[in-house]
């Protein structure tokens, strides 16, 4: 039998490639996908049509280091509307108001739905 980890990766992969068939980000309309591991968060903007990724966070990037150390006491959640709030930040440097959100086969619930309201109050729309 196989341990039950790697069925719950198996399945999130599944859900990954569902959802990759429907979402593709541009320049005009990049992809902020989401990485989550158990300690950390990660945030990043793709543009599919060139492969390139235009800019990336996690939680613990030089930029916003001091101001996550005063939320990680709050948790993971606090920590995650920090880096959503961030890559808004970035994008709207880059003339970017409007992406593509890719939960890359999580749940939309959590850290990963902090990071798209962190991202929605920083002035990006999905």
């Amino acid at each position: 039998m196989a341990d039950k980890n790697k069925l719950k990766l198996w399945a999130r992969l599944r859900r990954k490639r569902r959802i990759r068939k429907k979402v593709s980000g541009t320049l005009e309309r990049p992809r902020l996908t989401v990485y989550r591991s158990l300690k950390h968060i990660y945030a990043q903007l793709v543009d599919d049509v060139s492969g390139r990724t235009l800019t990336s966070v996690s939680d613990f990037s030089k930029d916003i280091r001091d101001e996550v150390a005063k939320v990680r006491s709050q948790g993971k959640i606090a920590v995650s509307v920090v880096v959503g709030k961030e890559i808004a930040r970035r994008a709207l440097e880059m003339n970017i108001q409007k992406v593509t959100f890719d939960r890359n086969g999580y749940l939309y619930h959590g850290r990963v739905k902090a990071v798209a309201e962190g991202a929605r109050e920083g002035g990006l729309e999905f």
